[in-house]
């Protein structure tokens, strides 16, 4: 993948931490302007982590999807508008049955405008309680991305008729189809 310094104008990354990212994956894959997503880990200590390691919870990473998307079809505002829908941002360091820091709901930003928008929009849900409990999604910045293990890429597209595909990670993309669907590709 490119680094971000040679991206074209009109494209942009975001990195998104939903607890597994198999489901971030497969639901900002479904989404027109959205170039690629590659599973990763970020916002943790230990350098080249493996995923065995940050399932222990103690190398300090969560698992996240890093989004390349094209900003002439889709925007930031726009992704993050899918992110707070596609999860529960408001459990700490845990998405259904997945539990531990490595499932936190974060937004490792890019640039000082990412942080900005990821803040007002999630104060805005605060204060009009969107939620019934206050989101906690953790806003940091990306210090360092790491590609997770190659299995893991494209993994509901190749795995869609296991258990775990079916009932945790179906749902939310038949979510995302049916909330967004102005948004999916054709």
């Amino acid at each position: 993948m490119q680094n971000a310094e040679s991206l074209p104008a009109t494209v942009d990354t975001a990195t998104f931490g939903m607890g597994c990212f198999w489901c971030t994956e497969a639901v900002f894959q479904q989404l027109n302007g959205v170039i690629s997503v590659t599973s990763g880990y970020a916002g943790g200590k230990t350098e080249n982590p493996t995923y065995k390691a940050v399932c222990s919870g103690l190398t300090g990473h969560a698992e996240v999807s890093q989004i390349v998307f094209d900003t002439t079809k889709i925007t930031f505002e726009e992704l993050l508008e899918v992110f707070w829908t596609a999860h529960d941002p408001t459990t700490l360091n845990r998405q259904g049955a997945d539990q531990g820091t490595q499932y936190r709901s974060a937004i490792f930003y890019h640039n000082e405008n990412q942080k900005e928008l990821a803040l007002a929009y999630k104060l805005k849900l605060n204060q009009e309680k969107a939620f019934p409990s206050p989101v906690v999604t953790e806003i940091s910045p990306l210090t360092k991305f790491y590609k997770a293990e190659d299995y893991h890429m494209d993994y509901f597209n190749n795995n869609g008729d296991a258990p775990y595909c079916k009932f945790v990670i179906e749902p939310k993309v038949d979510k995302v189809r049916k909330v967004f669907k102005d948004k999916l590709k054709k």
